[in-house]
């Protein structure tokens, strides 16, 4: 993997031995600093999102947004038919107890053949009571 900074590991070198750096001892140094830098850099690169994980992310936002959305037009279905039921089963009840305190037409009462009824002759218009 390349370096995002280029590091001159020959120039390193050269830098500590003109301090009075053995050669060894600073081809060692160049060859640990070199290490540390590329392992820096894979770890930064492996925290890094790529595009492609941005991508990636902005579709899995949108499906469930898209289930949100869904799951709501669900919601507000099942709440309008759980209205329109209740107001049903609600003037059902009413109309129900409406006719059930109805005045109910009472049949005549039968009466026993053996007893004779006792009424008063009809009037005839023009005569009064006191004229009889």
């Amino acid at each position: 993997m390349a370096h995002a900074v280029p590091f001159d590991t020959l120039a390193f070198v050269r830098e500590l031995e003109t301090s009075g750096v053995p050669s060894p001892q600073a081809e060692a140094q160049a060859k640990a600093l070199s290490r540390v830098l590329q392992e820096v850099e894979e770890s930064r690169f492996r925290e890094l999102a790529t595009r492609g994980d941005v991508l990636r992310l902005e579709k899995e936002v949108l499906r469930v947004e898209k289930g949100i959305e869904s799951a709501k037009a669900e919601t507000i279905k099942w709440t309008a038919g759980m209205f329109a039921a209740q107001t049903a089963l609600i003037l059902g009840a009413i109309f129900a107890l409406m006719r059930m305190n109805q005045p109910h037409a009472t049949p005549a009462p039968q009466q026993d053949s053996s007893v004779q009824e006792m009424r008063l002759p009809p009037q005839q218009a023009g005569s009064t009571p006191s004229s009889r």
